[in-house]
């Protein structure tokens, strides 16, 4: 059968205007999806950085909140360092007198007492000086004697003045030899009167510990052998070392903290000494602490991390360094909300040992989780991978 023309043309009319129709149902459809879909997907980031926790939660768990506001910080730089001895308080000892060694009373690290016996020995030269100042003591008695009965004779016109003027010469003389005698002995440390007179008492200069001990029973010691180092423990130098670039933040007088991994304590100090020098070889110079140790629990060789404070500057807004968290790059504050704690990133700036300066991301006065905040990181990481799957 044949279709007219008339009959084409309906056909077509019919045609485009079920295509029509059907554009007509599509297409508010799909605009009506696009338009809802960026409310939900930012709804769903919104909560993807939200944990839920009611007031009563977060104080079992720990989480205390506080107001972001001005601080305080105390910018620091860190040394390595080392516990040496006090080199002003320790002695090297020597007996500045030859002789054979008879006892030696003290032990390694003994504490010891001014004056207190570390040695005994025998020493030929010592017995002749002692000798010396006996012998010089007696001719002064005897001038002392003579000078006496001259003077009482010619004061009696029984002598002539001649006599006189020479006994008392030989007083002087006498006086002055004495003197001598003595003062020799006092320059070795040796007692003027001893249970023998080759006996040498070895004694302690101060207060301290026995830290080094080079002689036994029997040895025969020089003069100028070390024989033992007292140290007084009392204090103890914190040496650190110092590069150049650092140098114009360690100057004397300047505050520090002193800590070791192996102590489980800290000590505060001042600067005391800062090298002119730097090393040859390290190009270091070196600083110095005068530590107070009356535990004596700084001992020498420690390894220690010296922190030299800077001075104090004021900042707008200051929060704890355990209230921030790494999310990725990123470093945030949880931010106190109704219902719970929002992750909001920030930017930091200047720190010290406790505080963190907070640049942009946290208001003045906004609540915030200053505390255990890494249980709100691993809450958020959970709640990212549940939405995940």
């Amino acid at each position: 059968m044949s279709i007219s023309k008339k009959q084409w043309a309906a056909m077509a009319a019919i045609v485009l205007g079920g295509a029509l129709a059907v554009a007509a149902v599509l297409l508010p459809a799909g605009h009506e999806d696009h338009d809802h879909a960026n409310p939900e997907q930012a709804e769903g980031h919104a909560e993807s950085r939200l944990v839920k926790l009611t007031d009563a939660q977060a104080a079992e768990a720990g989480i205390r909140v506080a107001r972001a506001g001005p601080g305080v910080l105390r910018p620091s730089s860190e040394f390595p360092g080392e516990i040496r001895f006090n080199e002003d308080r320790t002695a090297h000892v020597v007996p500045r007198v030859a002789g054979v060694v008879e006892a030696v009373p003290v032990d390694l690290g003994q504490q010891v007492r001014k004056g207190q016996v570390l040695a005994v020995m025998a020493s030929t030269a010592l017995s002749d000086l002692r000798s010396e100042l006996h012998s010089a003591r007696k001719r002064l008695e005897l001038a002392e004697q003579t000078y006496e009965r001259e003077a009482r004779l010619w004061r009696e016109r029984v002598s002539a003045e001649q006599d006189y003027l020479q006994a008392r010469a030989a007083r002087e003389e006498a006086r002055i030899a004495a003197q001598n005698a003595a003062q020799k002995l006092r320059a070795i440390g040796a007692d003027e009167a001893a249970p023998a007179l080759n006996q040498y008492a070895l004694r302690a200069p101060f207060d301290g510990t026995v830290v080094e001990k080079h002689m036994s029973l029997g040895e025969a010691m020089s003069d100028t052998a070390t024989v033992f180092t007292i140290a007084d423990m009392g204090t103890v130098w914190a040496e650190f070392i110092v590069a150049p670039q650092d140098l114009a933040a360690v100057r004397v007088g300047e505050r520090v903290t002193i800590s070791s991994s192996a102590l489980n304590e800290t000590a505060q100090g001042e600067v005391s000494y800062v090298g002119p020098l730097l090393g040859a070889q390290t190009r270091t110079a070196t600083a110095r602490v005068i530590l107070r140790n009356p535990r004596m629990a700084w001992r020498p060789g420690l390894f220690i991390t010296v922190r030299v404070l800077r001075p104090e500057e004021a900042v707008a807004v200051a929060v704890p360094a355990s209230a921030l968290q790494a999310m990725g790059e990123h470093r945030v504050v949880f931010a106190a909300v109704p219902g719970g704690f929002e992750a909001r990133e920030v930017r930091t700036g200047r720190r010290d040992a406790e505080y963190v300066e907070v640049l942009e991301g946290l208001e003045p006065g906004t609540g915030y989780a200053q505390t255990n905040t890494f249980l709100l990181k691993a809450e958020l990481g959970k709640a990212a991978v549940e939405h995940n799957h």
